[in-house]
């Protein structure tokens, strides 16, 4: 009977958590593949899930003031998703969220809960 109620309270937590997703994202895998013409093995992107609903989160962090006398400010991003999906570490993520597209690279390691998963994401930096 207990056990019970606790598995409602978890499903209802979960509800509640994926009425609040207002994105949808796109991931992206890298797996290596051999070119047959020049045998060199190279990277390529895979989409592994897309139009995954999801909600994006940013925190900021102040850390301490650097050696020129400024202080920097870090952002935390954090990806709010199912439970149920395997993210890698290190893929590709693309989210939309209110009407804007923006482009992660390197995501962390998934902390998966019952009712959701959290992936730590960091901003595509172009190669120079």
């Amino acid at each position: 009977m207990i056990a019970d109620a606790i598995e409602q309270a978890k499903r209802m937590q979960r509800k509640i958590l994926e009425d609040s997703y207002d994105g949808i994202c796109f991931i992206y895998e890298y797996a290596k593949e051999k070119d047959i013409n020049s045998a060199f093995t190279e990277s390529k992107e895979v989409l592994v899930y897309e139009k995954v609903p999801c909600h994006l989160s940013f925190q900021k962090v102040s850390a301490a003031q650097a050696a020129g006398g400024t202080e920097e400010i870090e952002q935390v991003i954090k990806l709010f998703l199912a439970p149920e999906l395997d993210i890698r570490a290190g893929s590709k993520i693309v989210v939309i969220q209110n009407k804007k597209t923006t482009v992660y690279q390197r995501s962390g390691v998934a902390a998966v809960y019952s009712s959701h998963q959290e992936v730590t994401l960091e901003l595509w930096k172009r190669r120079a």
